[in-house]
């Protein structure tokens, strides 16, 4: 009886000293799962941003077929805008956020809103 009290002691003090060792193990794997993790997210927000940009791009290609020559920062300026109006922003805050007028953001959206907007007047004045 003695000596199975003294052969469980003794393996209880040998897990217990194991138990540390194993502990920072797991620590390190805990680690690399969290960057991992954080690197799999920057990959995601990158990739929708690429897709968002990408849309964009497409409105505008599609809405204005013939002003292919447009420069890459016009290009930029109007990816901008866009995206801006899809959040919902208002023409003095676009024109706040790029630095513009309030004019010059209308005459900009003109093309990719002035459809909604016209549908709305003519509801608007049939009622």
């Amino acid at each position: 009886m003695e000596w199975t009290l003294a052969i469980l002691f003794g393996t209880a003090i040998i897990l217990f000293i194991l138990s540390f060792f194993k502990g920072e193990k797991s620590s390190k794997v805990e680690d690399q799962m969290e960057q991992l993790s954080i690197s799999f997210m920057q990959e995601l927000y990158q990739l929708k941003n690429q897709v968002r940009n990408l849309e964009l791009d497409a409105e505008i290609s599609a809405q204005d077929i013939n002003n292919q020559t447009r420069s890459s920062s016009h290009q930029k300026l109007l990816r901008e805008i866009l995206d801006l109006h899809k959040r919902g922003y208002s023409v003095e805050g676009i024109a706040f956020e790029t630095k513009l007028e309030d004019h010059e953001v209308e005459r900009l959206l003109a093309p990719y809103v002035g459809t909604e907007d016209g549908d709305r007047k003519k509801v608007a004045n049939d009622a």
